[in-house]
């Protein structure tokens, strides 16, 4: 993933910025429970991006990638629409309890910029739907140069979505962000309608780490850099995560990303044995037992 792709990552301050008021004020209408529904996984399962991770002679990526992971950023579906028949054979293929998160198609969100898209939403979600009980919150991603003044355009979507299907939107045009009253409009907007907020954290884009929920859900879409202070940020993200599962958060979906996308794997297993400290929660820590640098943890 190259979007927010720097340079010289060393000189960014990742420090995460402090929890919005309005997202300590939201979690804390929820009721508490003990444990969190955490799902963490890669944006990719093909070799050609995740070198090392597959042991020799791995025939089929996915169905060894769902026994070490819990969970996928699907974004092959923004590229394709994808059959009934694909979706369903990809729910054969997993266990019990994993779950899929794909992204809308490039021709709802990219080309038609969310007009016009009634009949591809409903064809998206009927192929979609054959995951089942796999299927995970589903996500729109707009054009960097989907700005405010499309916001109409937002809303009719965000109103029409379908009530019981999970969704989460990323804007990622700055004015969303730099605005206070157009960021509120937003937000309230999502949280009128149940709709999870993305955050991105990427090197380059640090008004993404907006840290403003809508919903019980932390959508969190993280991008290395292929650098140390990869890590040191995981660090501070399983810190945030369990204040805000203190405070009442339920769902928190975490996707690994990397400029270079062969480290993901090894930086996921660190964040779930950090997490798994952290909040109670017991994820599989991906090929720990192949992995010798799980050892230096």
């Amino acid at each position: 993933m190259k979007f927010g792709k720097v340079e010289h990552p060393e000189l960014i301050d990742f420090t995460l910025p402090e929890t919005h008021s309005k997202t300590i004020e939201l979690l804390s209408s929820y009721e508490k429970s003990d444990k969190p529904s955490v799902f963490v996984g890669c944006a990719k399962w093909n070799k050609a991006d995740l070198k090392g991770f597959y042991p020799r002679g791995t025939k089929d990526e996915l169905e060894y990638y769902s026994k070490q992971f819990n969970s996928i950023e699907l974004n092959a579906t923004f590229y394709r629409q994808f059959s009934a028949e694909q979706f369903a054979k990809w729910k054969e293929k997993t266990p019990k309890g994993f779950k899929f998160f794909p992204k809308l198609g490039q021709e709802i969100s990219h080309w038609k910029r969310l007009e016009g898209v009634q009949d591809a939403v409903n064809i998206y979600l009927d192929n979609a739907s054959n995951l089942e009980e796999k299927l995970g919150t589903i996500f729109l991603q707009l054009h960097s140069n989907f700005g405010p003044k499309n916001f109409d355009k937002l809303q009719n979507f965000a109103v029409s979505w379908p009530n019981g299907i999970p969704l989460a939107i990323e804007v990622r045009h700055p004015d969303w962000f730099e605005d206070r009253e157009v960021f509120d409009e937003f937000t309230q907007l999502l949280e009128e309608n149940n709709i999870a907020n993305v955050l991105v954290d990427t090197a380059g884009r640090r008004d993404m780490v907006h840290m403003r929920l809508t919903n019980n859900e932390a959508f969190i879409r993280y991008v290395g850099a292929n650098h140390p202070t990869d890590y040191s940020r995981l660090d501070e993200w399983v810190e945030r995560l369990k204040e805000w599962s203190d405070l009442g958060l339920q769902n928190i979906n975490f996707f690994i990303h990397q400029n270079l996308e062969v480290e993901s794997p090894l930086l996921a297993a660190y964040f779930i044995k950090k997490l798994n400290k952290e909040l109670g929660v017991n994820l599989k820590i991906p090929n720990e037992e192949n992995n010798q640098q799980m050892s230096l943890l």
